[in-house]
């Protein structure tokens, strides 16, 4: 391996890949933290797997965290994977980089790296200075319930995305051209709508020149190019999706630490986690709002607690933040705060939603990717309220994190 990823905080890992014979179709499911207000997904996702060998297994699906069984769901889990290496279902490799291909169900190509990150390099902490940052809050009290599914498992199944900010695509783009000539090690559709992943195995060559493309992205002419800032802690990895999934890797890890003598922290797997690393100047790289709906409310009580929250808010489209909502299919309509604080609408409504729920046990906010999900939950029910964010521009990431810290969570 390149002693230049130790410094990068990224580096090789040893990757499982399920065996010849196994239906990948089967095996490979969404990321656990989706649709957690929509059980009918992972039902449908149970079904297609089946009895055969599959991740869904593997994991605990968010929407099951509080359901009445979570622990033995989560040592059902942990046997599982435990029965998976003894059956010898998986084929290892060792000190690996995999280039990713999802053709999506647009058609639209997303390029990617699975590695593993250094979580000693990674802080979730709002102004850290750490190569590997969080672009969101971090939610204490969601780490706890995470800790418990991850703490035993002997392996874990990444849904992590590190973006790096490379306008000249000099460390991603490369390997794109030269697939042809590398290990295919994957190939094949993914199940309800997940579109086709195919993935190769990077040579030793192209893991050199990619350390050598990521020190460049890390260095000082680049923060002053990019950001206009010299000599200050390089940030080359934001961290794009997963950002709780990560803090919890880095909690197991703290936990251990304090219970092994510190030259051994370095030997510790639980040092780090499996991630996908992206350009965030990716064509097929879009930035979506995620939504809020808002469940155990009256609407137009809670519509009028978000007047008095923000004395300068209006009914209707103004100058300012503008908060659309959906309360059932014949009223929505839109607010304006119009002199907002926060940087952005999402951190305008999400400090109210945050002061509100918390002072009504029975209230529970969700988040949900797409417009069209979110509207149809706040129609279903008479105690729900969509409210449709705009997307951010993905210029805006990486200089909001450098010079504010982190963006409000689920932006």
């Amino acid at each position: 391996m390149d002693k230049r990823f130790e410094e990068l905080g990224i580096r090789p890992a040893d990757i499982l890949l399920p065996g010849t014979g196994t239906d990948m179709s089967r095996w490979a499911v969404v990321a656990c933290d989706q649709f957690t207000s929509q059980p009918e997904y992972w039902e449908e996702a149970d079904r297609i797997a089946g009895d055969a060998p599959s991740a869904l297994r593997l994991i605990l699906p968010e929407s099951c965290l509080e359901g009445p069984s979570v622990e033995t769901d989560i040592m059902e889990v942990n046997n599982t994977m435990s029965r998976y290496l003894r059956e010898g279902r998986f084929q290892e490799y060792p000190d690996s980089l995999v280039y990713v291909e999802r053709t999506l169900d647009s058609g639209k190509v997303r390029r990617g790296l699975v590695g593993m990150v250094d979580l000693a390099a990674y802080d979730y902490e709002p102004g850290a200075d750490a190569a590997v940052r969080a672009t969101e809050g971090t939610v204490l009290s969601r780490i706890p319930p995470r800790v418990a599914v991850r703490k035993n498992a002997p392996i874990e199944l990444p849904h992590v995305m590190l973006l790096i900010d490379d306008p000249e695509k000099i460390c991603v783009e490369p390997i794109t051209a030269a697939k042809d000539s590398m290990e295919r090690v994957y190939d094949f559709d993914l199940m309800l709508k997940g579109g086709h992943l195919t993935g190769w195995k990077l040579s030793a060559r192209q893991m050199d020149q990619l350390a050598d493309a990521l020190g460049r992205l890390a260095s000082d002419d680049a923060m002053e190019s990019k950001y206009g800032l010299r000599g200050v802690a390089p940030l080359l990895f934001a961290v794009g999706d997963g950002n709780h999934s990560l803090a919890t890797a880095k909690t197991c890890y703290e936990n251990l630490k304090k219970v092994t003598p510190e030259d051994q922290w370095a030997g510790l797997p639980a040092r780090y986690a499996l991630v996908e690393i992206e350009n965030l100047h990716d064509d097929a790289l879009k930035f979506e709002a995620i939504h809020r709906v808002v469940f155990g409310v009256k609407p137009e009580e809670l519509l009028d607690a978000l007047a008095s929250y923000y004395p300068s808010a209006v009914q209707g489209r103004a100058g300012g933040h503008v908060l659309p909502f959906v309360i059932n299919r014949w009223s929505q309509g839109e607010a304006t705060v119009t002199q907002p604080q926060a940087q952005l609408p999402v951190g305008t409504l999400q400090n109210f939603l945050d002061d509100y729920i918390a002072a009504r046990p029975r209230a529970r906010v969700d988040y949900i990717h797409g417009a069209e999900e979110a509207q149809k939950l706040a129609e279903e029910r008479a105690d729900a309220i969509a409210f449709l964010l705009p997307p951010m521009e993905k210029s805006a990431l990486f200089p909001t994190v450098i010079h504010d810290g982190v963006l409000p969570r689920k932006t």
